[in-house]
């Protein structure tokens, strides 16, 4: 935690909040001091002028501890609360700079309780480290030496009652400790089940497996019920223990003092002042034990965090990253003998891609399911590296450029079209904040988009529900092309992005990315399942089993490649090829 601390907290409220503790302590042991003058001296003799006084020294000393009580929650919330956000946002812009194999690793439920729950475990320790955590010893000490010196024979008596609930907070730490800490996997665990329920219910419902599921899920509930139950319940019973503690205490010093008193050794002022301090002395004993409750918990929470920012991408920046050069007139793509293997995997998942593409060329990937085709692409923008060979963009070698920069230069469409929680045009700007309206429109029209939102209340300015559920697929895939259109980069990427469209539109949106003036002098990169689709490029790749089998043009391939013409064969009957 010390070290997750380090430049998220600033200084300046960390040290109010320790002045106003620090000033909160001192008025609450003064207060019991005022209370045992007031009934020797006023009380007891009947001086109702010094009753008055001592009263309004009480008020004062009481609005003084209101203020510093104020001043110190105040400070503790800002730095707990501002701590969180910033762990928050580092968090999440570590998750968004991740490689995919480190993404894959941690799991998407468990980098949700991670920027959640265990950040708010920090934030609870946080906020009791500058109320509790300091100023329960300190007014364990202070109380100790006021009692002391109200009367250091009934002291005594703590000789007794603190051992005991040493022993007892000791064994409650001992066994809850291990629970706290196995929470957060399950909070993990649940989350986990759950985000799958919600993401898979078409699934869930369509081959009747909700029972399956709900079980599924009552069994993570009851599992993280269950440790809970367990370590709440030890938990809870430091109160009951507390009462029988300090009702002990009260007896036995009552009982001592009623001795003293008698024989006038001992005013009944001292008394009531030393049961507060007891009472504190207790209580602070409490309050700190129940911080060593919530640290273990926090601290493994601090474990989980730091191990999201401590992680290492697998993508290195070069010490000197080299400039890609931007040259309509000299674009070029070029895979010089790459080589994929995922993880520590033995057989590789793409091997020999040896090609070549220029400004204004469309190179299309084809090949069954599992081919490495979208691996092939995810080498382009540094989604991987390469394992062996190299991948260059207008000469320069991926690994050499900056990744923000490069991934300037690349406009990519991914397999799944995700839209965002917005608008239409919120979402078409993720691919240039600054494109006009014309622009936008002109971005649909090339990608068939625009008789729908035209037709969509609001236009540009229509709402797009969450995950874009407020379209159709193929509605979805065209906006997901549009978006990729207005980013105005060297090479375009469509991995299987026309797979929702029918044959026509299909045809319509490869025939307006041919013809438009911009995109037509741009190198495109289309991977798809359809001969059709891919037919029309200048180059297409055969991936079988993660080998580029042939590499040529629709005719080409079609002659005298096997694997192409079985792909040809199984989706065109006799009679129809060209």
């Amino acid at each position: 935690m010390i070290k997750l601390s380090k430049s998220r907290v600033k200084s300046l409220p960390v040290l109010m909040s320790i002045v106003f503790m620090i000033v909160q302590v001192v008025t609450t042991l003064m207060l019991p001091n005022y209370t045992s003058d007031m009934i020797n001296n006023g009380i007891a003799k009947n001086n109702t002028g010094y009753i008055v006084e001592a009263g309004m020294k009480m008020l004062g000393v009481t609005a003084i501890f209101i203020v510093a009580a104020v001043g110190n929650v105040y400070c503790a919330a800002r730095v707990s609360q501002g701590f969180g956000k910033e762990l928050r946002s580092d968090i999440y812009s570590k998750v968004l700079n991740m490689s995919r194999s480190e993404f894959d690793k941690i799991g998407t439920a468990s980098l949700i309780t991670r920027t959640t729950n265990d950040v708010n475990q920090i934030q609870n320790v946080t906020m009791m480290a500058l109320r509790m955590m300091i100023q329960s010893p300190i007014m364990l000490v202070g109380a100790s030496v006021m009692a002391y010196q109200k009367e250091s024979k009934l002291t005594s008596v703590f000789l007794v009652s603190i051992p005991i609930l040493i022993i007892f907070v000791g064994l409650i730490l001992y066994f809850a400790t291990p629970l706290f800490k196995s929470l957060q996997k399950k909070t993990d665990n649940i989350n986990l089940v759950f985000r799958e329920g919600l993401t898979g219910v078409r699934v869930i419902r369509a081959f009747r497996q909700d029972d399956f599921e709900q079980n599924r899920f009552d069994d993570a509930n009851k599992d993280y019920t269950g440790t809970a139950r367990k370590v709440f319940s030890l938990v809870a019973l430091m109160f009951p223990i507390m009462t029988l503690v300090m009702s002990g205490t009260n007896i036995g010093i009552t009982w001592q003092a009623s001795h003293l008193i008698a024989n006038q050794e001992m005013q009944i002022g001292n008394l009531v002042a030393f049961i507060t301090y007891a009472m504190q002395i207790l209580m602070s004993f409490m309050m700190l034990s129940m911080v060593f409750f919530l640290v273990p918990r926090a601290q493994a929470s601090a474990v989980r965090i730091n191990e999201i920012l401590d992680s290492q991408s697998e993508l290195k920046e070069p010490a000197e990253p080299k400039e890609i050069p931007s040259n309509s007139k000299d674009l070029s793509l070029q895979f010089d003998h790459v080589d994929f293997y995922y993880g520590k995997a033995k057989v590789p998942a793409l091997s020999g891609v040896d090609l070549k593409m220029k400004q204004g060329q469309t190179l299309a990937i084809i090949g069954g399911t599992g081919s490495g085709k979208t691996t092939m692409i995810n080498l382009i923008p540094r989604i991987f590296d390469a394992t062996h060979g190299s991948i260059k963009v207008n000469g320069i070698d991926v690994r050499d450029a900056d990744i923000d920069a490069l991934q300037d230069h690349v406009s990519l469409v991914p397999q799944k079209a995700v839209l965002f929680k917005g608008t239409i045009r919120s979402n078409l700007l993720f691919g240039n904040e600054n494109a006009t309206d014309e622009e936008l429109w002109h971005a649909l029209d090339v990608a068939q988009a625009s008789d729908f939102i035209k037709e969509h209340p609001g236009q540009l300015d229509g709402i797009v529900e969450q995950g874009g559920d407020n379209f159709s697929g193929g509605q979805k895939q065209r906006l997901a092309i549009a978006r990729a259109l207005v980013k105005d980069a060297d090479i375009y990427i469509f991995d299987d992005s026309f797979s929702a469209l029918d044959f026509k539109t299909d045809s319509l949106l490869r025939a307006a990315l041919k013809n438009d003036q911009r995109i037509k002098d741009k190198i495109i990169v289309i991977v798809g399942q359809r001969v059709s689709t891919v037919a029309s490029a200048d180059q297409i790749v055969v991936l079988d089993d993660g080998k580029m089998v042939g590499i040529g043009t629709h005719q080409e391939l079609k002659q005298n490649n096997e694997v192409y013409q079985d792909i040809v064969n199984s989706q065109i009957k006799e009679g129809d090829q060209k």
